[in-house]
């Protein structure tokens, strides 16, 4: 059987040539076939990942599929993420109980794609021990899912669609939103920093921006539909703008523009602290572009940060730090944080720790580091033993939770804005939703306000979240 399987190091090359543009439509000969079908989507990962689920949701309910239960699916796609060891082994634990789904409904198509297909090794385990999958392609041509989908009707060969291309750009893609309020909005894909631990440049592609006009009216599209938050998404959203070789405009215009739609929040994810520079500080003034930033550090320690190729030290992303509580003060920083990077001395936690307190951090995603097969990391030799990680993580937890304590403290007595989610999952009775500081917030309140923005006031300070009553 010929397959088209991934290749790392195509994956990794990097060229001046042009983003292609698709438009997407759906061919007349795949509309109706999912006509009484059921299909279901399982996530792992990142908001790329859920943003990319809500697009293959949108195809597949455009191809007359309706959403359903995974045990009665007759289309069953599972979007996987590479980042992280964890991550792969529960992969691998949900796919490994499909087996007896499979030999129950032999009809089902069982989909892969995401992240990990992009790696070589996860072709090769898939092809030699689990049969019950039938299609896998990645993450640069999920627009073609009604054809893979098409094919796996006619045919019982195993179909494997994954390219190592740089990527480009579709527009025009359906979606169906898991919120009526909430909307993650894609602003580019792919990275181009190689950071040595990382496999996220050869699984998503070189960096490539959409183009302004593209997002700008996706988003007035949105604010029409009732939407009151965004979320700007991308693997380096600081990155926007700079592969554009025929005008001037970076993440700090496309911020301002999107400023001017109407949208009542505008959050964005994924910072990297190099491109961060002060044309964007200065946007996020604007009183619609929410006082939080989460801009992962990695290491406090200038030594590991060289070896991780993260192009910036301590001192300056601290630099940085204070020049954006400068000019936006109050605003809350949040991070993501590695510890046991192969050859981390006590010297080096040690700083991280100390950068903790310098930047005042009000939470973060810490991890062990974890080795990805293909990366530059994943060879070095001084790898940190486990009694040793475990021990710098419960450290570091415990100076981040103080963090999230202290952060949350500064509310007490105040009122916040809280965009309202729904119903707590511990009680009914409670309402909750996020602040204008990406705070939780449990409160008394309106049920009827569900899906609007209500004034909070905050009466008691949690480590993970805040409690309080809705005023008028």
């Amino acid at each position: 059987m010929d397959y088209n399987r991934p290749d790392l190091k195509l994956a990794r090359k990097r060229t001046n040539g042009n983003t292609l543009e698709i438009e997407y439509s759906l061919d007349d000969k795949y509309k109706n076939i999912g006509n009484g079908k059921i299909y279901n989507v399982i996530t792992f990962g990142c908001q790329g990942n859920e943003a990319d689920s809500e697009v293959m949701s949108g195809i597949l309910e455009q191809m007359g599929f309706t959403n359903g239960p995974k045990e009665n699916a007759d289309v069953l796609i599972i979007n996987t993420c590479a980042i992280r060891e964890n991550a792969e082994d529960r992969f691998y634990g949900t796919i490994g109980g499909l087996k007896a789904l499979k030999q129950k409904k032999k009809d089902m198509i069982i989909c892969i794609c995401g992240c990990m297909p992009q790696e070589e090794k996860t072709i090769t385990k898939i092809l030699d021990k689990y049969p019950q999958i039938d299609v896998v392609f990645g993450t640069h041509n999920i627009h073609m899912l009604p054809e893979y989908i098409y094919r796996a009707q006619k045919s019982t060969d195993r179909l494997i669609e994954v390219y190592s291309t740089e990527g480009n750009i579709v527009e025009k893609l359906p979606h169906i939103r898991l919120s009526k309020k909430k909307a993650w909005v894609n602003i580019m894909f792919g990275c181009d920093e190689f950071c040595t631990y990382c496999i996220v440049p050869y699984t998503r592609g070189k960096e490539r921006s959409r183009r302004p006009k593209d997002i700008i009216d996706e988003v007035k599209g949105l604010v029409e539909d009732g939407y009151l938050e965004i979320t700007l998404l991308g693997q380096n959203v600081n990155a926007y703008g700079k592969d554009f070789k025929d005008m001037n405009y970076t993440f700090s215009n496309l911020l301002l523009d999107l400023s001017d739609t109407g949208i009542e929040r505008i959050r964005y994810t994924t910072s990297h602290p190099r491109d961060l520079d002060i044309e964007t500080m200065k946007a996020m003034q604007r009183p619609n572009i929410m006082p939080h930033l989460h801009l992962p550090v990695q290491s406090g320690s200038n030594t590991i940060l060289k070896r991780m190729n993260r192009k910036y030290t301590h001192e300056e992303y601290l630099e940085k730090i204070n020049k954006l509580k400068e000019l936006n003060p109050g605003i809350s920083i949040t991070t993501d944080i590695i510890v046991a990077f192969p050859g981390e001395t006590e010297e080096d936690f040690n700083e991280t720790l100390r950068l903790c307190d310098e930047v005042d951090f009000e939470g973060a995603f810490t991890f062990i580091y974890s080795p990805r097969e293909g990366t530059p990391a994943a060879t070095y030799k001084d790898q940190i033993d486990e009694a040793t990680a475990h021990k710098r993580l419960d450290l570091l937890h415990d100076k981040i939770n103080a963090g999230y304590l202290k952060g949350n403290k500064r509310f007490e007595g105040k009122v916040v804005k809280v965009l309202v989610d729904g119903t707590s999952k511990n009680d009914e009775n409670i309402l909750c939703g996020y602040s204008e500081h990406n705070k939780l917030v449990n409160f008394k309140g309106n049920k009827n306000h569900i899906g609007t923005i209500v004034n909070v006031k905050i009466t008691e300070a949690k480590t993970w979240f805040l409690i309080g009553e809705e005023v008028e």
